[in-house]
C-alpha cells in the first residue's frame, strides 16, 4: 500500500501542480471548458488516463465546470499515485483548450 504524504510533501508537490489545491486528506482543481460536449471529452480522457493507471478520480461535472479531487481511499489519503494522476489531468486539460 503506498504511503500517505505529510503536510510538508503535499504542500511541496501542490507547488508543482497549478490550479490544485489541498491538504493529506486530498487534492483538487476546479477547470471550466468552452462547452460541455468539450467538458465531458476531457472526463472521457481523464477517464481513460484513470483506467491506464488503475487510480481513480472523484469527479463532478456541472455544465462546462468540472471539479476534480485525488486522494487513495485505501490509504486514507494523498500518495504519490494521486499527484501522478493530477498531472495527467493537468495534461489533459491543457491539451483541450
Amino acid at each position: 500500500m503506498a504511503d500517505v504524504l505529510t503536510a510538508e510533501a503535499v504542500r511541496g508537490e501542490l507547488d508543482g501542480l497549478a490550479g490544485w489545491s489541498g491538504d493529506p486528506a486530498g487534492i483538487s482543481r476546479t477547470v471550466e471548458l468552452g462547452s460541455f460536449p468539450d467538458a465531458i471529452a476531457v472526463v472521457d480522457r481523464v477517464a481513460a488516463a484513470a483506467e491506464e493507471l488503475d487510480h481513480h478520480p472523484d469527479i463532478d461535472i456541472r455544465w462546462r465546470t468540472l471539479t476534480f479531487r485525488c486522494v487513495t481511499h485505501s490509504a486514507g489519503g494523498v500518495t504519490h499515485r494521486d499527484v501522478a494522476l493530477a498531472r495527467r489531468i493537468d495534461d489533459i486539460v491543457r491539451s483541450a483548450r
